[in-house]
């Protein structure tokens, strides 16, 4: 019986000490060296991001459908990170369409979700090929402004990724965004 116990309890210590700070399946997808332009017009790049645990999405101001509800929802979550006391947590929208976004209209796009720019960047500052390449080099989702076309095709996940700048998890960001579960992980990763 004795040694049941001890067999237990060495078994839970083992699996906690395995399981601190990584994810089940973990893409491990590294993010590059990136530096573009936020709402403020100000350099921001992955270099700001170091060891710093961020989601990302795509997105676009002119969007007629899935971007708005993205952005709601990546504010639900931000201020659910707050209310979680989740300090070194940072959010952060690449454009999907820098020629019509740039940092004005990204800031004031900002306003009608009441952002937290103090920990909330909207990424601009590229060109249009770039940032399809990018999403889809790095992300691995599609991005892509057909000609002659306003619309922009893109993806609606939220991507969580860790202090090392690897993409961790995806999780749905427009409909049945799981809240509670990105917490969590988010928890597991500080």
């Amino acid at each position: 019986m004795r040694l049941l116990i001890i067999i237990s309890v060495l078994t839970v210590i083992l699996l906690s000490a395995c399981s601190n700070g990584e994810l089940k399946d973990a893409r491990n997808w590294p993010v590059p060296d990136f530096t573009f332009t936020d709402q403020n017009n100000k350099s921001f790049g992955l270099s700001d991001l170091k060891d710093k645990v961020w989601i990302a999405d795509f997105i676009y101001t002119a969007c007629p459908d899935i971007c708005q509800p993205m952005t709601f929802n990546m504010s639900k979550l931000q201020e659910m990170a707050k209310k979680e006391k989740i300090d070194n947590i940072e959010f952060v929208s690449f454009s999907v369409d820098p020629t019509v976004d740039k940092p004005e209209v990204l800031a004031e796009y900002s306003k009608l979700f009441n952002a937290d720019l103090k920990k909330w960047h909207f990424l601009t500052g590229y060109e249009q090929k770039e940032i399809e390449a990018f999403a889809m080099e790095h992300f691995k989702t599609i991005v892509q402004k057909p000609a002659n076309d306003d619309y922009v095709i893109h993806q609606s996940y939220f991507y969580l990724v860790n202090k090392e700048g690897k993409i961790q998890k995806l999780y749905s960001g427009d409909k049945e965004v799981p809240f509670e579960e990105i917490i969590d992980d988010i928890k597991t990763l500080q």
